[in-house]
């Protein structure tokens, strides 16, 4: 018989315990477990409130990842951005999220999503209808149960772009972690949330302020595999941009609107325009050369962003 503890923290205590500004860094999943510590112990010590990590076709698998991360840090949240559905059965997902929810006293945070097409067909699956797909998941993670101790439900959040998305996130999770997204995007998101769920966008920076050097470096380390998902330029052309912006590795005015590029005090406006947006939680993505994992970058921002 399953046993019974506290509900999930709704979006609220969650925005409390991951602070205003945390990291997304994909690609840890292709590094090794020594370089990943390292990694999340100086996020850590740097004093950004979470760590969030991407589970790609063939990276680290996101549980064992999440566990790796947990283990190497001791205050530090850690949130998969997302654990793709389509990867493992309601059940084992529910079972995952309670394991390292125990063991790390909350410090993990579920991020779900439905991924992409190309991630989940060429595993044996059909994309197909993604809002119906994760509503049924998230029903039968519901009822799937757990038997192990379970002080604190875990709480999770959704990868939600378009409008019917978020409702689900408002509904049946903590809140929604958009993805590859500007301000303006945050402004609407919010207001289909609504005032209490939890909104934790993505926001990729670059440290230089050389303009064709900044959007040279984005193009070729960052957009292009994106400019060909139609998850993310749907949700680009609600924004109104059009075809135009997606050729040629992306046009300057959409490499501006997704990256915030410049001195400090640039990258920390724009992080400031999410919140005014409505966000409760700022992930950067720090984009770097030869899929460097940018924590330089993260070093010199950090007195900028994390202050007060």
């Amino acid at each position: 018989m399953a046993q019974q503890g506290t509900a999930a923290p709704g979006g609220r205590e969650v925005a409390a315990r991951i602070g205003r500004v945390g990291i997304w860094q994909g690609g840890l999943g292709r590094v090794s477990a020594a370089v990943a510590r390292e990694f999340a112990t100086d996020v850590e010590r740097l004093g950004y409130g979470a760590l969030w990590f991407g589970e790609a076709q063939a990276t680290k698998e996101a549980f064992a990842h999440a566990g790796l991360l947990l283990a190497a840090t001791e205050r530090l949240t850690i949130a998969t951005g997302i654990a793709n559905i389509w990867v493992r059965d309601a059940t084992a997902m529910n079972g995952g999220a309670h394991t390292l929810a125990e063991a790390y006293e909350g410090r993990f945070l579920l991020g779900l999503g439905a991924s992409h097409a190309p991630q989940v067909d060429t595993r044996g699956h059909t994309y197909a209808k993604p809002l119906a797909a994760m509503r049924a998941y998230l029903a039968a993670m519901d009822e799937s149960g757990y038997e192990g101790p379970i002080p604190e439900a875990p709480a999770r959040v959704l990868a939600a772009l378009g409008p019917k998305m978020l409702e689900l996130a408002a509904e049946r999770a903590a809140g929604a972690h958009p993805y590859f997204v500007t301000p303006e995007h945050t402004a609407r998101a919010r207001e289909v949330l609504g005032a209490t769920p939890l909104l934790a966008p993505e926001q990729a920076v670059l440290l230089e302020t050389d303009p064709a050097k900044a959007r040279a470096l984005i193009r070729a380390e960052h957009l292009g595999l994106y400019l060909t998902l139609p998850n993310y330029t749907n949700s680009l052309r609600r924004l109104g941009f059009e075809d135009d912006d997606f050729a040629g590795g992306g046009s300057d005015r959409l490499v501006d609107a997704l990256v915030a590029w410049g001195d400090a005090d640039a990258i920390r406006r724009r992080v400031q325009e999410h919140h005014d947006a409505g966000a409760d939680h700022v992930a950067l993505q720090p984009i770097a050369a030869e899929r460097g994992l940018g924590i330089d970058q993260l070093r010199e921002l950090a007195p900028a962003l994390l202050a007060g």
